[in-house]
């Protein structure tokens, strides 16, 4: 892939905070990669917003890469409505055990993902289902997974109808939301109940290490939450 200068900053004088080496570790530099792409090809090629590249490590990889915290390992995740790869690709680069499924049903977004996973070298571990997450064909190849992941996709009632039949049966939506999280929870709680879902943790992660918390809705198939719970 070829990444075309940045019009404002060069990519590689990008300041790389300190959180980002306390997430990715020794895999930083591949972080730093991928951050590097989003700033130039994603931006040229209209996947990320030309004022986004001065807040790509807080807003975007760190807020996607702490996902992880709520995975035990080896397992598959589907990421639904991935567009430039958030958060599935910083969740692939901190955690090398976890599979990622990469759902995103545009073309020219699909390619960019597919360019990226060969640029860090992530194809062992990583691939594109081109298609949208109710499409029969997605179901079948991404389907009955335990993880589901999903940013900046829709609406929580929307979100869950799509994502629902992805899942197995034991298996969780983690919806990344903002601080109104919670509100939005409550908002759609009868919606949820209606599609056999309801919430059932909403956690705030990254707090020891990112300046603005990550919020998460948890959302489990209605008999698995209350069994949970017990």
């Amino acid at each position: 892939m070829t990444t075309p200068e940045p019009r404002s900053e060069s990519a590689a004088t990008a300041v790389i905070p300190p959180a980002a080496a306390a997430l990715f570790g020794d895999r930083l530099s591949l972080a730093t990669r991928y951050r590097d792409l989003l700033a130039g090809d994603g931006v040229v090629r209209g996947l990320i917003g030309p004022r986004e590249t001065d807040r790509l490590w807080e807003r975007h990889l760190l807020n996607s890469a702490v996902l992880t915290d709520l995975l035990p390992g080896d397992v598959r995740v589907v990421d639904v409505g991935s567009g430039a790869g958030l958060p599935g690709i910083p969740m692939a680069i901190r955690r090398p055990d976890l599979r990622v499924d990469l759902v995103e049903p545009m073309q020219r977004r699909a390619k960019f993902l597919s360019e990226v996973i060969d640029e860090l070298g992530l194809a062992g571990t990583v691939r594109v289902v081109r298609g949208r997450a109710e499409d029969p064909d997605v179901a079948r190849t991404a389907g009955n997974s335990d993880w589901v992941v999903a940013r900046a996709v829709a609406p929580l009632d929307r979100l869950v109808r799509w994502c629902l039949p992805l899942l197995s049966i034991q298996g969780r939506l983690l919806a990344l939301k903002g601080a109104r999280a919670e509100d939005e929870a409550d908002r759609f709680s009868a919606a949820l109940r209606e599609a056999g879902a309801r919430v059932e943790a909403i956690e705030q992660l990254g707090g020891d290490v990112l300046g603005e918390r990550t919020w998460v809705v948890v959302v489990a198939r209605a008999a698995q939450a209350k069994a949970r719970g017990k």
